[in-house]
């Protein structure tokens, strides 16, 4: 898949302090996660992806064009939806929503039409004459998506979309975030800091620490090579062993009768369960687990970044 975002060993500085440094690589992914403790640089990349910080040196790249000498044509194919409000409290949604489309280039008449058809779309059809400071948090967080999708543009950039909002308001917004990742129409950059989020969005994900890049990694191709772990305590072996071993698992006995496995993706854990009965071996504990993004985020917070700035694949 062609890259959305490339990444040339950019660096940016602020005065006189290194933010981004040597951060080089492709992101390519429907929905792209950015992630990273406070301080790591998203804010800063989003900025730069968005034209309003300048490379001090390096390049970045959205869909094969310099940021920097493609600025205008780019913003008009790119959606922000900030992590601040910044709205004009006295208009009212519908309104604000078509001045936010005209900015990114669509004719007035267009971008009316497209502000109605981007309310609905978030669900806020009933409230689109109100005036958007009379707007609850969620409803706020929804009219910033509907501003960012507007225009219609290849590349939308969200920054803590569901930041503050409710179980229910929260699930509506991943769920729209899906619908948008999965046209194929529109590529997704998923600023945030819940890790259940990005999981369950995200097919990629770039990983931020102290300004440069911890891991960068496809996620699915992470879930698939990633082994599922077994650790259990039981009663006796009664050649239990052998004979998990004998469905292709690695198996060792670290005494007292507990055993660790870690099996293979063609293996279920009832056959485990069966194999137990079969040699009437009791199983008195059991930890099954497979490796989540947030075993993903806390090594890439435990290594120290690369010099060249990218880890690619497991870690």
């Amino acid at each position: 898949m062609p890259a959305v975002i490339e990444l040339d060993n950019l660096e940016v500085k602020l005065g006189n302090r290194t933010i981004l440094a040597q951060l080089n690589g492709a992101l390519s992914g429907h929905c792209i996660g950015l992630l990273g403790p406070n301080g790591s640089g998203k804010s800063t990349l989003i900025n730069t992806l968005l034209g309003f910080y300048r490379p001090t040196s390096g390049a970045v790249r959205i869909f094969g064009k310099d940021v920097r000498t493609n600025t205008r044509e780019l913003r008009s194919q790119i959606g922000y939806m900030p992590e601040t409000d910044a709205f004009i409290a006295d208009m009212s949604g519908v309104r604000f929503v078509r001045y936010m489309a005209e900015l990114s280039g669509l004719p007035a008449s267009e971008a009316m039409e497209r502000a109605h058809e981007a309310f609905f779309y978030v669900g806020l059809g009933e409230a689109r004459y109100r005036k958007v400071g009379t707007y609850s948090l969620g409803m706020k967080q929804m009219a910033k998506l509907a501003q960012s999708i507007a225009h219609g543009p290849r590349l939308l950039l969200l920054d803590e979309p569901s930041n503050g909002l409710d179980p229910e308001a929260r699930q509506r917004m991943l769920q729209l975030v899906r619908e948008i990742r999965d046209t194929g129409e529109v590529h997704v950059l998923f600023s945030s800091h819940l890790l259940h989020d990005i999981e369950e969005c995200c097919d990629q994900v770039l990983i931020l620490k102290e300004g440069r890049i911890a891991a960068l990694c496809n996620l699915e191709e992470e879930r698939k090579a990633n082994r599922q772990f077994l650790e259990l305590e039981v009663s006796q072996e009664n050649g239990f062993l052998d004979a998990v071993r004998g469905l292709g698992c690695e198996c060792a006995s670290i005494g007292a009768g507990r055993l660790k496995i870690v099996m293979s993706d063609n293996i279920e854990l009832r056959q485990i369960y069966q194999l137990a009965s079969d040699h009437t071996v009791q199983i008195r504990r059991m930890n099954y687990r497979r490796d989540s993004l947030e075993d993903i985020f806390l090594k890439a917070m435990s290594n120290k970044p690369e010099t060249n700035g990218v880890v690619h694949g497991s870690l």
